[in-house]
């Protein structure tokens, strides 16, 4: 039986460290507690959310409904080959620990998403991705439950719709499935991703260049630019890099002749939303305990005790002067609740 509780602090289940609560909030810690719950549910009709380890979202005010807390653990492989092993992995598991799981086996493949934050359910969800890797390219299929019905449905790779920093979890199916397992396909012989720029430079340290030694690249690297959100609340990179049209970027080139972009495909490119963000002064800017993280212009951030309704706020103004400045909108990536 899963225990119900009212009125539930949610500070310690988002990365922001926002203290708000829910009206319900209940734990599920396996697949037939999940299909029990969905069947037997006696706040049925009520507004819910799926919350893992929370951190891709932002609470600016207490959520009026039930939380839905999956726990769904485990590690298991599927099939092991001299060439590739697939590995069925909870939806609770923490994200970070899978890429070291898997780098101490020399599974190929998620080396490059070292050290981000979150669980293995949220991950397809979000498409993540990091220096030149998104997970979507190692993933074979999304277990899920159907909220409604609580039946099983199967997500193949395409079926997912992955996009940049986006999936079908993201649109149509928002809060329509419960993402219970994840299963991965990594090579034994990976293909190393190594030509993003200052990945390339730090590796010139090794003498070795393996899925071990990019590992340690990148937990070096984003330790040097990005806060843990354990000792300064964050949910990491708050917007997304714009993707535009070659012809539209060229047009703004003339203006702002200083303007970095990176290929996406023949017909369009991005542009570093930090950039841009740097660019109207607002990196280090704190107002109250609300602020942009000195090191990183993407990442907002909670001092100690801001309001979502706070960090939201300065979001907005700053979307606002990029627009100004710029004529570009800026995508959140954070979920706002």
């Amino acid at each position: 039986m899963n225990t119900i509780k009212e009125n539930f602090s949610l500070k310690l289940y988002n990365t922001f460290g926002i203290n708000v609560k829910a009206r319900h909030f209940v734990s599920l810690t396996d697949v037939q507690a999940v299909e029990e719950f969905l069947q037997n549910n006696p706040l049925q009709g009520n507004p819910f959310l799926i919350l893992g380890g929370g951190s891709n979202i932002l609470f600016t005010k207490d959520f009026p409904g039930l939380v839905l807390h999956p726990y769904i653990k485990g590690i298991e492989i599927l099939e092991d080959t001299s060439e590739f092993v697939r590995l069925k992995v909870g939806a609770a598991e923490n994200w970070d620990f899978l890429v070291e799981y898997c780098v101490k086996r020399n599974y190929g493949g998620i080396e490059n998403l070292s050290l981000i934050p979150g669980t293995v359910g949220s991950s397809p969800i979000q498409n993540i991705g990091a220096y030149g890797v998104e997970v979507k390219d190692s993933i074979e299929s999304v277990f899920t439950l159907d909220l409604e019905n609580s039946n099983k449905k199967i997500f193949s790779n395409s079926e997912c719709q992955f996009g940049y920093r986006d999936s079908i979890f993201k649109r149509e199916h928002k809060n329509k499935y419960l993402i219970t397992h994840v299963i991965f396909v990594f090579m034994k012989q990976p293909v190393l991703i190594t030509n993003y720029g200052r990945v390339q430079e730090e590796l010139k340290n090794f003498d070795k260049i393996d899925i071990s030694t990019i590992r340690q690249v990148i937990i070096q690297l984003r330790n040097r630019k990005l806060p843990d959100p354990d000792k300064l609340g964050n949910a990491g990179s708050f917007f997304k890099n714009p993707v535009l049209e070659k012809t539209i970027i060229k047009t703004i080139r003339k203006q702002f002749p200083g303007l970095p972009t990176f290929p996406v495909s023949g017909t369009h490119e991005k542009i570093p939303a930090a950039w841009l963000i740097e660019q109207c002064n607002w990196k280090g800017k704190r107002f109250g305990d609300a602020g942009v993280y000195n090191g990183h212009s993407l990442i907002l951030v909670n001092f100690g005790k801001a309001s979502g309704q706070e960090i939201f706020e300065l979001a907005r103004k700053i979307r606002e002067s990029v627009v100004k400045k710029f004529g570009i909108q800026l995508d959140m990536e954070v979920n706002i609740i």
